[in-house]
């Protein structure tokens, strides 16, 4: 069924937006899911605050090409029936999402993205990037490594502590 004009204009508005603001954009090959597993790959999606975008290629490279950044980025890649998974939060969350739902879902095919400077990522850069850790465990990460020789200190203070007051309670009797 074809789409009014007036509907392609709205939805290359929406794609620009939501490209501008993107920090990763992952695109996979989706043909053979069910209604019910793009459904459970939505809901997933949704609660990791990546979007789940099925448009038409051609649709997409127009609304990049609206954006500075993707003026000159080769779309050469998206063909076929194509799903795009966007966030504005994390460059890793999109690739991550659709990595670990095709691992349960053969049909998902990870075919490429792009990054917010306007690169083109490989399917395997795609998948080195979904091996990495999100943004938040990384925080974490850091911020255990500098807590972690305060906390040493602690610990050695609280134990010298212990051992002087046992010895002073020793001495006492």
């Amino acid at each position: 069924m074809a789409i009014s004009k007036d509907k392609k204009s709205t939805l290359v508005a929406d794609l620009t937006e939501l490209l501008k603001d993107a920090k990763t954009t992952v695109f996979t090959k989706y043909q053979g899911l069910t209604v019910a597993e793009l459904q459970e790959l939505r809901k997933d999606a949704r609660e990791a605050g990546v979007k789940i975008k099925v448009v038409k290629n051609r649709l997409v490279r127009v609304a990049m090409n609206e954006i500075a950044v993707y003026k000159d980025t080769d779309t050469t890649g998206l063909t076929g029936q194509l799903l795009y998974a966007v966030s504005k939060d994390d460059e890793v969350l999109p690739a991550k999402v659709l990595a670990n739902f095709a691992k349960t879902h053969s049909a998902l095919e990870l075919a490429g993205g792009f990054n917010d400077l306007g690169a083109t990522l490989s399917p395997d850069e795609v998948k080195a990037l979904a091996a990495l850790p999100s943004k938040n465990e990384m925080i974490a990460s850091v911020v255990a490594t500098l807590l972690s020789p305060m906390n040493d200190v602690i610990s050695a203070t609280s134990g010298s502590l212990s051992g002087i007051i046992s010895g002073l309670e020793s001495a006492k009797n």
